[in-house]
């Protein structure tokens, strides 16, 4: 008997799945698949999930929960491979949601939900409205993960900067309160709600480690209006500038959505300018997915291939912007956390080999070589 646990999507879903592992009632013999709904390729993929889950563990019981089982319940539920669906409750209390993986870096949830609207997005219904973690609750979850080994911690959510209080002021005072915590990343950011306290910690706190994924989107100004962004391209470029004057060693990811509904070359090609003008070094792109719903699915849309081939114009920008990135970087000593088969990764999120380290292995690195994605290093 066994509680297992199968997860597509983000980093929130794989802490709630840490959290379902844990709070499964002893002797369950369940497969748990947390679904993902951020696009229709993870809702085809959470059903190909679920009917592997099926052939693998013919006599478990088969529940299925998350963003995708939220939104459509029903569909999921009439699948013969399911046994049951887990729906959340908006109204119930939230709990700390924590761990990944690996115990050397540790993901833990301060914030669920959203409260804006942006034109592509279904998150907001599957997860209801932003909802904040105490910062206690989010204190001992942090102290609890380190306790147990976790030598990293992430905080995450669906829109952490939204957090009760402000984002800054809860990440110094886990700072101030727990000085055993000397790795503390943050996941995706809006960049237009990192505040003033948040940003003093950025340029100054060295705990606070210097890679910034940013939730942009895109590079044009009309197709952030027409998502409903809350930013314009200057904002981001701005932003982008601000952290890196105050913190040289920052790298930056995004997110970037390419085909939005009636983008234009001139668009498109605004939005793959982003990636030199905020020096992105880490691109999550995205093809346009229109969410049944949505108002984004109303609008006129492009064809399949002008989509795939501005998101594979995308990709191979930011790759070779990644390669070129991580070649500066021989030569050069970094901060380095082997998380596990010898690899790792630096302070500024570059992956890393140092043959012969185990898991948990930290230390100053001297960058020897790369090795496809991966740079080589050897303890400086």
């Amino acid at each position: 008997m066994s509680v297992d646990t199968v997860t597509l999507g983000c980093r929130l879903n794989f802490a709630e799945s840490e959290a379902i592992k844990r709070t499964a009632p002893a002797g369950a013999d369940w497969l748990v698949i947390n679904s993902c709904a951020v696009t229709n390729e993870a809702v085809r993929q959470t059903r190909q999930a679920i009917r592997r889950a099926r052939r693998q563990r013919p006599s478990a019981r088969i529940v299925v929960t998350g963003c995708a089982a939220q939104l459509d319940p029903t569909a999921f539920a009439a699948m013969p491979e399911v046994d049951e669906v887990r729906t959340r409750d908006f109204a119930a209390p939230l709990t700390v949601a924590a761990g990944f993986r690996s115990r050397v870096r540790s993901f833990v949830a301060v914030q669920t939900g959203c409260d804006h609207r942006c034109t592509f997005c279904t998150i907001w219904t599957a997860r209801g409205p932003s909802r904040s973690l105490p910062f206690a609750a989010v204190r001992d979850a942090v102290a609890a993960e380190l306790d147990a080994g976790a030598a990293e911690i992430v905080l995450t959510g669906v829109d952490i900067t939204s957090y009760e209080g402000g984002l800054g002021p809860l990440v110094e005072r886990l700072l101030r309160e727990l000085p055993q915590l000397q790795r503390l990343r943050l996941s995706s950011l809006d960049s237009i709600e990192i505040d003033d306290t948040l940003f003093a910690l950025i340029a100054g706190e060295p705990r606070l480690l210097p890679h910034f994924h940013l939730s942009l989107q895109a590079g044009d100004d009309m197709i952030l209006k027409r998502m409903k962004r809350r930013h314009g391209r200057a904002d981001a470029v701005r932003m982008v500038e601000r952290i890196k004057a105050a913190r040289p060693d920052a790298t930056i990811g995004a997110d970037l959505i390419a085909g939005f509904p009636t983008e234009t070359e001139d668009m498109a090609d605004n939005t793959l300018r982003l990636l030199d003008d905020c020096d992105i070094v880490a691109a999550h792109v995205f093809p346009f997915s229109a969410r049944s719903g949505t108002p984004a699915a109303r609008m006129p849309q492009l064809d399949h291939a002008t989509i795939k081939a501005r998101a594979a114009r995308l990709r191979e920008q930011a790759a070779e912007r990644r390669s070129a990135w991580l070649h500066t970087l021989v030569g050069t000593n970094q901060r380095v956390l082997i998380e596990n088969n010898a690899k790792g990764h630096s302070d500024g999120f570059a992956p890393i080999t140092i043959p012969g380290t185990v898991r948990g292995d930290n230390g100053l690195a001297r960058i020897v070589a790369i090795d496809g994605d991966h740079l080589v290093g050897a303890w400086a």
